[in-house]
């Protein structure tokens, strides 16, 4: 296992409060990245797929959309592999597997139902990104992708809406998500954060809620990596809370409110609401 004693000593502290940042995720990939070893960078790659996942549904939506290029890939590359997919060629193997899945499921949905392609999306690259070989940054994805799927579920039974049809991925918590009748679900036993997250739910204020979901993020990523010292996990760690900073740098009252409006109105794209909850 390779470690970074003098990367990791000279982190500097952050809190999910802090007003502004020394590092950026931009400078963490232009300063920090390239020091890694060949099989970290690949573990650190798992992170900055969000991005290419981002850039990747934009071009195949408008090819001549103008992407972020904060991922792996630039959009000339992510271009370039649709284009592969489409003409039946064969990928460079420098792309993960599930983009190709997923644009060749892309290219296949009628358009009543390109409206799955996100979910879609994130099923897979969760999927992808669960499979690594590194057991504390699998875990990290399987926490992230239960807590998003739990507060979907919560949410959508809240408005009810059909919760199978919020619920991303194929793990035993999705199933479970998608079949029980309980009132957790099942899962207050097998998740010790299932708790949590109904106290979560319930907080009117999305501004709020959201700030409570990165607290409890927060605190999972500190207590699973506590006796990890000077190791990929800690950078990996370092990288994801600065993400949630910047977020918090850039979100106010305004753009939390527009976030709910932009939930609700996704899960009633998907789901038939019954004429008396539409008042």
């Amino acid at each position: 296992m390779s470690t970074y004693y003098c990367l990791v000593a000279g982190l500097p502290d952050v809190s999910l409060d802090d007003g502004k940042l020394s590092y950026s995720v931009a400078d963490f990939k232009s300063e920090f990245y390239p020091g890694l070893t060949a099989k970290d960078q690949k573990l650190i790659n798992l992170f900055y797929l969000q991005y290419d996942n981002a850039d990747l549904l934009k071009l195949l939506r408008n090819k001549d959309a103008e992407t972020d290029g904060k991922g792996n890939f630039s959009g000339e590359e992510l271009s370039l592999l649709i284009g592969a997919v489409r003409d039946s060629d064969i990928p460079d193997k420098k792309y993960p597997a599930y983009m190709t899945d997923f644009i060749t499921r892309y290219l296949q949905l009628v358009p009543e139902e390109l409206y799955k392609a996100d979910d879609m999306l994130a099923s897979l690259y969760y999927a992808y990104a669960m499979k690594c070989s590194n057991r504390f940054i699998a875990s990290w994805f399987e926490f992230n992708l239960n807590v998003n799927n739990i507060l979907a579920a919560l949410v959508a039974r809240k408005y009810k809406m059909e919760v199978a049809k919020v619920v991303v991925g194929h793990t035993d918590v999705c199933e479970q998500l998608r079949s029980s009748n309980a009132r957790d679900f099942g899962l207050n036993e097998e998740l010790s954060y299932f708790e949590p997250l109904q106290r979560i739910a319930e907080i009117e204020d999305l501004v709020e809620r959201e700030k409570k979901i990165d607290q409890l993020k927060w605190k999972w990523l500190e207590d699973e990596s506590f006796f990890h010292y000077f190791t990929i996990e800690r950078l990996f760690v370092f990288l994801l809370q600065l993400e949630m900073i910047e977020r918090w740098l850039t979100l106010d009252k305004e753009k939390g409110n527009e976030m709910f409006r932009q939930l609700i109105q996704n899960l009633k794209n998907e789901v038939q609401i019954p004429e008396e909850f539409r008042k």
